[in-house]
Protein backbone atom coordinates (compact mmCIF):
# COMPACT_ATOMS: atom_id res chain seq x y z
CA UNK A 1 0.00 0.00 0.00
CA UNK A 2 1.99 3.00 -1.01
CA UNK A 3 0.27 6.73 -0.24
CA UNK A 4 0.53 8.72 -3.76
CA UNK A 5 0.51 11.94 -2.44
CA UNK A 6 1.14 14.42 0.66
CA UNK A 7 -2.03 15.98 0.54
CA UNK A 8 -3.58 15.03 2.81
CA UNK A 9 -0.15 14.79 5.13
CA UNK A 10 0.50 11.27 6.24
CA UNK A 11 1.63 9.81 9.59
CA UNK A 12 2.86 7.00 10.46
CA UNK A 13 3.05 5.58 13.60
CA UNK A 14 5.31 2.36 14.84
CA UNK A 15 3.55 0.45 18.03
CA UNK A 16 -0.44 0.56 19.48
CA UNK A 17 0.67 0.73 22.70
CA UNK A 18 -0.53 3.91 24.63
CA UNK A 19 2.21 6.36 23.30
CA UNK A 20 1.18 5.23 19.90
CA UNK A 21 -2.50 5.59 20.28
CA UNK A 22 -2.35 8.31 21.99
CA UNK A 23 0.19 10.28 19.90
CA UNK A 24 -2.64 9.08 16.78
CA UNK A 25 -5.47 11.19 18.83
CA UNK A 26 -3.23 14.05 19.44
CA UNK A 27 -2.51 14.40 15.42
CA UNK A 28 -6.25 13.92 14.44
CA UNK A 29 -7.06 16.16 17.16
CA UNK A 30 -5.39 19.13 15.68
CA UNK A 31 -5.74 17.70 12.08
CA UNK A 32 -8.49 15.62 11.32
CA UNK A 33 -7.53 15.77 7.90
CA UNK A 34 -4.49 13.95 8.49
CA UNK A 35 -4.10 10.44 7.22
CA UNK A 36 -3.02 8.41 9.97
CA UNK A 37 -1.62 4.89 9.86
CA UNK A 38 -0.61 3.06 12.76
CA UNK A 39 1.35 -0.28 12.85
CA UNK A 40 1.45 -3.02 15.40
CA UNK A 41 3.53 -5.55 15.21
CA UNK A 42 1.40 -7.93 17.90
CA UNK A 43 -2.10 -8.86 17.69
CA UNK A 44 -4.11 -6.53 19.53
CA UNK A 45 -3.08 -3.07 20.95
CA UNK A 46 -1.84 -2.28 24.59
CA UNK A 47 1.45 -3.20 24.26
CA UNK A 48 2.63 -3.53 28.72
CA UNK A 49 -1.73 -2.94 29.06
CA UNK A 50 -3.15 -5.84 29.38
CA UNK A 51 -6.34 -7.01 31.58
CA UNK A 52 -7.87 -10.09 31.24
CA UNK A 53 -11.10 -12.11 33.14
CA UNK A 54 -10.10 -13.91 36.66
CA UNK A 55 -12.08 -15.34 38.92
CA UNK A 56 -15.22 -13.17 37.20
CA UNK A 57 -13.47 -9.51 37.55
CA UNK A 58 -11.49 -7.60 34.69
CA UNK A 59 -8.05 -7.69 36.58
CA UNK A 60 -4.80 -5.86 35.07
CA UNK A 61 -1.98 -8.18 33.85
CA UNK A 62 0.52 -5.05 34.01
CA UNK A 63 0.05 -1.67 35.82
CA UNK A 64 -3.32 -1.48 37.63
CA UNK A 65 -2.51 1.79 38.48
CA UNK A 66 -1.59 5.69 37.92
CA UNK A 67 -0.61 8.78 39.30
CA UNK A 68 -3.54 10.34 40.02
CA UNK A 69 -1.68 13.88 40.92
CA UNK A 70 0.25 14.08 37.62
CA UNK A 71 -2.57 15.07 34.85
CA UNK A 72 -2.08 13.45 31.73
CA UNK A 73 -3.83 10.15 32.57
CA UNK A 74 -6.41 11.81 34.09
CA UNK A 75 -7.20 14.44 31.60
CA UNK A 76 -7.13 11.59 28.84
CA UNK A 77 -9.42 9.43 30.39
CA UNK A 78 -12.12 12.67 30.73
CA UNK A 79 -11.22 13.59 27.52
CA UNK A 80 -12.22 10.09 26.28
CA UNK A 81 -15.50 9.89 28.70
CA UNK A 82 -14.01 7.92 30.82
CA UNK A 83 -15.30 9.44 34.32
CA UNK A 84 -17.60 7.09 35.59
CA UNK A 85 -14.24 4.40 35.29
CA UNK A 86 -11.67 6.20 37.49
CA UNK A 87 -11.66 4.22 41.01
CA UNK A 88 -9.21 4.80 43.73
CA UNK A 89 -7.85 2.58 45.98
CA UNK A 90 -9.79 1.09 49.01
CA UNK A 91 -6.76 2.18 51.56
CA UNK A 92 -3.62 4.29 51.41
CA UNK A 93 -1.91 2.08 53.51
CA UNK A 94 1.16 -0.03 52.20
CA UNK A 95 3.46 -2.32 53.81
CA UNK A 96 7.21 -3.24 53.27
CA UNK A 97 8.52 -5.88 54.66
CA UNK A 98 11.56 -5.02 57.01
CA UNK A 99 13.19 -6.38 60.04
CA UNK A 100 11.53 -9.78 59.82
CA UNK A 101 7.72 -8.46 59.28
CA UNK A 102 5.40 -6.12 57.64
CA UNK A 103 5.36 -2.88 58.34
CA UNK A 104 3.41 0.01 56.99
CA UNK A 105 5.02 2.51 55.27
CA UNK A 106 5.71 5.53 57.75
CA UNK A 107 3.43 8.59 56.45
CA UNK A 108 5.23 11.82 55.44
CA UNK A 109 7.05 9.48 52.25
CA UNK A 110 8.37 10.80 48.74
CA UNK A 111 9.40 8.15 46.72
CA UNK A 112 10.50 6.42 49.92
CA UNK A 113 12.43 9.66 51.43
CA UNK A 114 11.05 10.46 55.17
CA UNK A 115 9.88 14.19 55.34
CA UNK A 116 8.63 13.24 59.02
CA UNK A 117 11.50 11.56 60.77
CA UNK A 118 9.72 11.41 63.99
CA UNK A 119 7.11 9.30 61.97
CA UNK A 120 9.71 7.17 60.91
CA UNK A 121 11.28 7.03 63.98
CA UNK A 122 7.68 6.01 65.21
CA UNK A 123 7.16 3.08 62.74
CA UNK A 124 10.18 0.56 63.60
CA UNK A 125 10.81 0.19 60.12
CA UNK A 126 14.34 1.19 60.33
CA UNK A 127 16.99 1.35 63.43
CA UNK A 128 17.43 4.56 65.21
CA UNK A 129 20.87 4.96 64.06
CA UNK A 130 19.42 4.97 60.63
CA UNK A 131 17.02 7.87 61.93
CA UNK A 132 19.89 9.76 63.33
CA UNK A 133 21.91 9.52 60.05
CA UNK A 134 18.97 10.87 57.93
CA UNK A 135 18.64 13.97 60.31
CA UNK A 136 22.14 15.51 59.39
CA UNK A 137 20.85 15.65 55.65
CA UNK A 138 18.91 18.71 57.18
CA UNK A 139 22.33 20.50 58.28
CA UNK A 140 24.35 18.92 55.29
CA UNK A 141 25.89 21.41 52.87
CA UNK A 142 25.14 20.72 49.13
CA UNK A 143 27.84 21.42 46.63
CA UNK A 144 26.50 22.29 43.01
CA UNK A 145 25.92 19.50 40.87
CA UNK A 146 25.00 19.81 37.10
CA UNK A 147 25.38 16.43 35.73
CA UNK A 148 22.85 13.46 36.54
CA UNK A 149 23.48 10.88 38.96
CA UNK A 150 21.55 7.71 40.10
CA UNK A 151 19.03 8.05 42.78
CA UNK A 152 21.43 5.41 45.32
CA UNK A 153 23.94 7.83 44.91
CA UNK A 154 22.07 10.85 45.71
CA UNK A 155 20.05 9.13 48.83
CA UNK A 156 22.69 7.31 50.08
CA UNK A 157 24.76 10.62 50.22
CA UNK A 158 22.10 12.00 51.80
CA UNK A 159 20.64 10.05 54.06
CA UNK A 160 21.96 6.95 54.58
CA UNK A 161 22.22 3.53 52.73
CA UNK A 162 19.20 1.85 55.29
CA UNK A 163 16.68 4.09 54.42
CA UNK A 164 17.61 3.95 51.16
CA UNK A 165 18.01 0.05 50.88
CA UNK A 166 14.66 -0.40 53.11
CA UNK A 167 11.97 2.47 51.65
CA UNK A 168 13.68 4.05 48.56
CA UNK A 169 14.82 1.15 46.71
CA UNK A 170 11.50 -0.90 47.27
CA UNK A 171 9.57 1.82 45.91
CA UNK A 172 11.78 2.41 42.85
CA UNK A 173 11.83 -0.97 41.77
CA UNK A 174 8.04 -1.54 41.88
CA UNK A 175 7.97 0.90 39.10
CA UNK A 176 11.39 0.14 37.31
CA UNK A 177 12.20 -3.78 38.43
CA UNK A 178 15.50 -2.47 38.25
CA UNK A 179 18.52 -1.37 40.58
CA UNK A 180 17.98 2.77 42.13
CA UNK A 181 22.10 2.13 42.06
CA UNK A 182 22.11 2.19 38.37
CA UNK A 183 18.89 4.32 37.45
CA UNK A 184 18.85 8.24 36.42
CA UNK A 185 17.72 10.47 39.41
CA UNK A 186 16.70 13.00 36.56
CA UNK A 187 14.38 10.95 35.00
CA UNK A 188 13.24 8.44 38.13
CA UNK A 189 12.70 11.24 40.86
CA UNK A 190 13.14 14.77 39.59
CA UNK A 191 11.74 16.02 42.71
CA UNK A 192 14.60 15.40 44.44
CA UNK A 193 17.30 17.04 42.11
CA UNK A 194 14.59 19.94 42.76
CA UNK A 195 14.17 19.54 46.34
CA UNK A 196 18.58 19.89 46.77
CA UNK A 197 18.35 22.64 44.44
CA UNK A 198 16.05 24.93 46.20
CA UNK A 199 16.93 23.49 49.91
CA UNK A 200 20.44 22.02 49.98
CA UNK A 201 18.62 20.02 52.23
CA UNK A 202 16.37 17.02 50.41
CA UNK A 203 14.41 16.19 53.47
CA UNK A 204 13.45 19.88 53.97
CA UNK A 205 12.98 20.15 49.93
CA UNK A 206 10.73 17.52 49.79
CA UNK A 207 8.49 18.97 52.84
CA UNK A 208 8.36 22.10 51.33
CA UNK A 209 6.98 20.47 48.00
CA UNK A 210 4.85 18.08 50.01
CA UNK A 211 3.55 21.37 51.89
CA UNK A 212 2.98 22.71 48.67
CA UNK A 213 0.81 20.41 46.79
CA UNK A 214 -0.77 18.82 50.14
CA UNK A 215 -4.47 18.04 49.22
CA UNK A 216 -6.90 15.60 50.31
CA UNK A 217 -7.23 14.21 46.29
CA UNK A 218 -6.32 11.07 45.02
CA UNK A 219 -2.21 9.80 44.88
CA UNK A 220 -3.50 7.12 42.65
CA UNK A 221 -6.46 6.09 40.09
CA UNK A 222 -7.27 2.85 38.37
CA UNK A 223 -9.96 2.18 35.93
CA UNK A 224 -12.99 -0.23 37.00
CA UNK A 225 -12.44 -2.70 34.08
CA UNK A 226 -8.91 -2.45 34.03
CA UNK A 227 -6.53 -0.35 32.27
CA UNK A 228 -6.74 -1.81 29.16
CA UNK A 229 -10.01 -0.12 28.91
CA UNK A 230 -8.09 3.62 28.15
CA UNK A 231 -6.14 1.33 25.46
CA UNK A 232 -9.10 0.35 23.84
CA UNK A 233 -11.01 3.18 23.96
CA UNK A 234 -8.30 4.97 22.18
CA UNK A 235 -7.71 2.63 19.70
CA UNK A 236 -11.81 2.74 18.59
CA UNK A 237 -11.62 6.46 18.88
CA UNK A 238 -8.86 6.87 16.13
CA UNK A 239 -10.62 4.28 13.90
CA UNK A 240 -13.76 5.98 14.28
CA UNK A 241 -12.04 9.43 12.80
CA UNK A 242 -10.11 7.60 10.04
CA UNK A 243 -6.56 6.22 10.97
CA UNK A 244 -5.66 2.74 9.74
CA UNK A 245 -4.99 0.68 12.52
CA UNK A 246 -2.97 -2.83 11.08
CA UNK A 247 -2.65 -5.38 13.68
CA UNK A 248 0.01 -8.06 13.34
CA UNK A 249 2.30 -5.75 11.07
CA UNK A 250 5.38 -4.92 11.95
CA UNK A 251 7.35 -2.37 10.73
CA UNK A 252 10.70 -2.90 9.11
CA UNK A 253 12.67 -0.26 7.87
CA UNK A 254 12.25 3.64 7.49
CA UNK A 255 14.24 5.76 4.97
CA UNK A 256 14.10 8.49 3.49
CA UNK A 257 12.43 9.16 0.30
CA UNK A 258 11.97 11.79 -2.25
CA UNK A 259 10.48 14.27 -0.53
CA UNK A 260 9.44 12.68 2.49
CA UNK A 261 9.92 8.76 4.31
CA UNK A 262 8.91 5.47 3.23
CA UNK A 263 8.27 2.70 6.29
CA UNK A 264 8.27 -0.65 4.87
CA UNK A 265 6.90 -3.66 6.30
CA UNK A 266 7.79 -7.47 7.07
CA UNK A 267 4.80 -7.86 4.92
CA UNK A 268 5.67 -6.14 2.05
CA UNK A 269 3.23 -2.42 2.68
CA UNK A 270 4.84 0.18 2.07
CA UNK A 271 3.76 4.07 3.15
CA UNK A 272 5.10 6.89 1.79
CA UNK A 273 4.66 9.25 4.47
CA UNK A 274 5.32 13.24 5.47
CA UNK A 275 6.40 11.68 9.32
CA UNK A 276 7.02 9.12 11.47
CA UNK A 277 6.39 8.63 15.21
CA UNK A 278 8.50 5.17 16.75
CA UNK A 279 7.07 4.12 20.18
CA UNK A 280 8.10 0.52 19.14
CA UNK A 281 10.34 -1.43 22.57
CA UNK A 282 13.82 0.68 21.59
CA UNK A 283 15.81 -2.46 20.14
CA UNK A 284 12.98 -2.96 17.41
CA UNK A 285 12.66 0.49 16.85
CA UNK A 286 16.88 0.38 16.69
CA UNK A 287 16.37 -2.67 13.75
CA UNK A 288 14.06 0.51 11.91
CA UNK A 289 17.21 2.71 11.62
CA UNK A 290 20.13 -0.03 11.62
CA UNK A 291 20.79 1.29 7.47
CA UNK A 292 20.06 4.95 8.18
CA UNK A 293 21.46 5.62 11.35
CA UNK A 294 23.47 2.92 12.51
CA UNK A 295 25.23 4.83 15.82
CA UNK A 296 21.53 5.73 17.20
CA UNK A 297 20.66 2.17 16.56
CA UNK A 298 23.26 0.64 18.56
CA UNK A 299 22.93 3.02 21.65
CA UNK A 300 18.96 1.88 21.16
CA UNK A 301 19.98 -2.03 20.95
CA UNK A 302 21.90 -1.38 23.95
CA UNK A 303 19.49 -0.26 26.37
CA UNK A 304 19.18 -2.74 29.00
CA UNK A 305 15.87 -3.92 29.69
CA UNK A 306 14.16 -5.80 32.96
CA UNK A 307 12.25 -9.03 32.47
CA UNK A 308 9.26 -10.01 35.06
CA UNK A 309 6.44 -11.74 35.91
CA UNK A 310 3.26 -10.93 37.60
CA UNK A 311 1.35 -13.95 39.09
CA UNK A 312 -2.46 -13.22 39.60
CA UNK A 313 -3.82 -15.69 42.83
CA UNK A 314 -7.03 -16.32 44.38
CA UNK A 315 -7.68 -17.66 47.47
CA UNK A 316 -10.77 -18.23 50.42
CA UNK A 317 -11.23 -15.43 52.85
CA UNK A 318 -9.25 -18.01 55.46
CA UNK A 319 -6.28 -18.45 53.90
CA UNK A 320 -4.62 -15.49 55.71
CA UNK A 321 -4.05 -15.61 59.41
CA UNK A 322 -3.60 -11.24 59.18
CA UNK A 323 -5.93 -9.25 57.94
CA UNK A 324 -5.44 -7.83 54.33
CA UNK A 325 -5.85 -3.91 55.57
CA UNK A 326 -4.29 -1.91 52.87
CA UNK A 327 -2.47 -2.35 49.56
CA UNK A 328 -0.07 -4.37 49.21
CA UNK A 329 3.50 -4.42 50.33
CA UNK A 330 6.72 -4.45 49.20
CA UNK A 331 9.99 -6.82 49.33
CA UNK A 332 13.50 -4.89 49.40
CA UNK A 333 16.27 -7.04 47.11
CA UNK A 334 18.41 -8.02 50.64
CA UNK A 335 16.04 -10.22 51.64
CA UNK A 336 16.09 -14.03 50.73
CA UNK A 337 12.86 -14.50 48.36
CA UNK A 338 11.60 -14.38 44.76
CA UNK A 339 8.80 -12.10 45.56
CA UNK A 340 9.37 -8.46 45.06
CA UNK A 341 6.17 -7.39 45.76
CA UNK A 342 2.06 -8.24 46.15
CA UNK A 343 -0.56 -5.84 46.07
CA UNK A 344 -3.37 -7.21 47.89
CA UNK A 345 -5.67 -6.29 44.91
CA UNK A 346 -9.27 -7.25 46.47
CA UNK A 347 -9.31 -5.12 48.90
CA UNK A 348 -6.92 -2.48 47.49
CA UNK A 349 -10.12 -2.36 45.12
CA UNK A 350 -13.43 -2.17 46.65
CA UNK A 351 -14.84 -3.13 43.08
CA UNK A 352 -12.98 -6.39 43.22
CA UNK A 353 -15.12 -7.67 46.55
CA UNK A 354 -16.07 -11.14 46.31
CA UNK A 355 -15.74 -14.71 46.95
CA UNK A 356 -12.02 -14.89 46.53
CA UNK A 357 -9.55 -13.25 48.04
CA UNK A 358 -7.24 -11.92 44.48
CA UNK A 359 -3.30 -11.04 45.49
CA UNK A 360 -0.96 -10.20 42.40
CA UNK A 361 2.85 -11.61 43.84
CA UNK A 362 5.29 -10.00 41.87
CA UNK A 363 9.10 -11.73 40.90
CA UNK A 364 11.93 -10.22 38.76
CA UNK A 365 14.50 -7.47 39.02
CA UNK A 366 16.97 -6.22 36.46
CA UNK A 367 20.01 -8.65 36.45
CA UNK A 368 17.57 -11.34 38.50
CA UNK A 369 16.09 -13.74 35.64
CA UNK A 370 15.10 -17.25 38.06
CA UNK A 371 11.25 -16.65 37.55
CA UNK A 372 11.54 -16.59 33.99
CA UNK A 373 13.65 -19.88 34.30
CA UNK A 374 10.73 -21.44 36.39
CA UNK A 375 8.12 -23.30 34.65
CA UNK A 376 4.23 -22.13 35.91
CA UNK A 377 4.42 -25.02 38.61
CA UNK A 378 7.42 -23.85 39.71
CA UNK A 379 7.18 -20.41 40.10
CA UNK A 380 3.76 -20.58 42.10
CA UNK A 381 4.91 -23.05 44.59
CA UNK A 382 7.88 -20.77 45.23
CA UNK A 383 5.79 -17.70 45.41
CA UNK A 384 3.10 -19.10 47.51
CA UNK A 385 5.74 -20.13 50.19
CA UNK A 386 7.60 -16.52 49.71
CA UNK A 387 3.53 -15.47 50.86
CA UNK A 388 3.51 -17.71 53.75
CA UNK A 389 6.75 -16.37 55.56
CA UNK A 390 5.80 -12.94 54.77
CA UNK A 391 2.07 -12.03 54.91
CA UNK A 392 0.76 -15.30 57.24
CA UNK A 393 -0.65 -17.23 54.33
CA UNK A 394 -1.93 -20.15 55.38
CA UNK A 395 -4.19 -21.61 52.61
CA UNK A 396 -3.78 -23.24 49.14
CA UNK A 397 -4.44 -20.95 46.04
CA UNK A 398 -7.89 -21.92 44.36
CA UNK A 399 -6.93 -20.61 41.13
CA UNK A 400 -3.75 -18.70 39.41
CA UNK A 401 -3.17 -17.09 36.37
CA UNK A 402 0.66 -16.31 35.57
CA UNK A 403 1.79 -13.35 33.19
CA UNK A 404 5.19 -13.13 31.90
CA UNK A 405 6.86 -9.63 30.66
CA UNK A 406 10.47 -10.50 29.02
CA UNK A 407 12.48 -7.50 28.61
CA UNK A 408 9.35 -5.53 29.87
CA UNK A 409 10.54 -2.24 31.52
CA UNK A 410 13.82 0.13 29.90
CA UNK A 411 16.52 0.92 32.48
CA UNK A 412 17.89 4.28 32.99
CA UNK A 413 21.13 5.09 33.35
CA UNK A 414 22.42 8.40 34.73
CA UNK A 415 23.06 10.87 31.63
CA UNK A 416 19.17 9.11 29.63
CA UNK A 417 17.55 11.94 29.35
CA UNK A 418 20.91 13.64 27.52
CA UNK A 419 21.20 10.97 25.43
CA UNK A 420 17.77 10.56 24.29
CA UNK A 421 17.88 14.50 22.83
CA UNK A 422 21.67 13.22 21.37
CA UNK A 423 19.46 10.62 19.28
CA UNK A 424 16.78 13.01 18.31
CA UNK A 425 18.75 15.67 17.37
CA UNK A 426 20.69 12.81 14.73
CA UNK A 427 17.68 11.48 13.66
CA UNK A 428 16.67 14.97 12.69
CA UNK A 429 19.83 15.17 10.75
CA UNK A 430 19.26 11.93 8.90
CA UNK A 431 15.50 11.17 8.73
CA UNK A 432 14.01 14.40 9.46
CA UNK A 433 10.37 14.08 10.26
CA UNK A 434 11.12 11.05 12.64
CA UNK A 435 10.82 11.32 16.06
CA UNK A 436 11.40 9.09 19.30
CA UNK A 437 8.83 8.48 21.87
CA UNK A 438 7.97 5.74 24.05
CA UNK A 439 8.88 4.29 27.56
CA UNK A 440 12.78 3.13 26.74
CA UNK A 441 12.98 7.13 25.42
CA UNK A 442 11.22 9.55 28.29
CA UNK A 443 10.47 7.29 31.29
CA UNK A 444 7.79 4.76 32.28
CA UNK A 445 4.57 5.09 33.68
CA UNK A 446 1.23 5.58 32.01
CA UNK A 447 1.55 9.18 32.32
CA UNK A 448 4.68 9.43 31.18
CA UNK A 449 3.68 7.71 27.80
CA UNK A 450 1.40 10.25 27.28
CA UNK A 451 3.10 13.30 28.04
CA UNK A 452 5.66 11.81 25.62
CA UNK A 453 2.89 11.52 22.75
CA UNK A 454 1.47 14.07 22.67
CA UNK A 455 5.31 16.10 22.72
CA UNK A 456 6.14 13.92 19.64
CA UNK A 457 2.27 14.94 17.88
CA UNK A 458 3.24 18.33 18.64
CA UNK A 459 7.07 17.97 17.12
CA UNK A 460 4.82 16.11 13.85
CA UNK A 461 2.26 18.82 13.62
CA UNK A 462 4.90 21.48 12.91
CA UNK A 463 6.44 19.12 10.37
CA UNK A 464 3.35 18.48 8.25
CA UNK A 465 1.66 22.07 9.15
CA UNK A 466 -1.80 23.38 10.72
CA UNK A 467 -4.82 21.75 9.71
CA UNK A 468 -6.64 23.48 6.60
Amino acid sequence: MTSASHDPPTVVIIGAGITGLTAAHAVLREHPEAAVVVLEADSRVGGKILTTEFRGHRIDCGADAFLARVPEAVDLCRELGLDDELVTPASRTAYVFARGELRPFPPGLVLGVPTDLDALSGAGVVSDEAVSIARRDLTMSEPTRNRDESVGALVRRRIGDEIYETLVAPLLSGVYAGDADRISAELAAPQFLEALRTHGSLIAGLRSQSAASASDKPVFYGLRHGTQTLVDALASLIVSKGATLLLSTRADAVERHEQGLRVTTATGEVFDTTAVIATAPDRATARLLTDTAPAVAAELEAIPYASVVLVTLAFAPDAFERDLDGTGFLVPAREPYLLTACSWASTKWAHLDGESVILRASAGRHGDERALRLDDDELVERLVQDLRHTMGLVGAPTARRVTRWPDALPQFPPGHSDRARRWQRALDDVLPGVVLAGAGIGGLGIPACIRQANTAAAEVLDVIGPSP
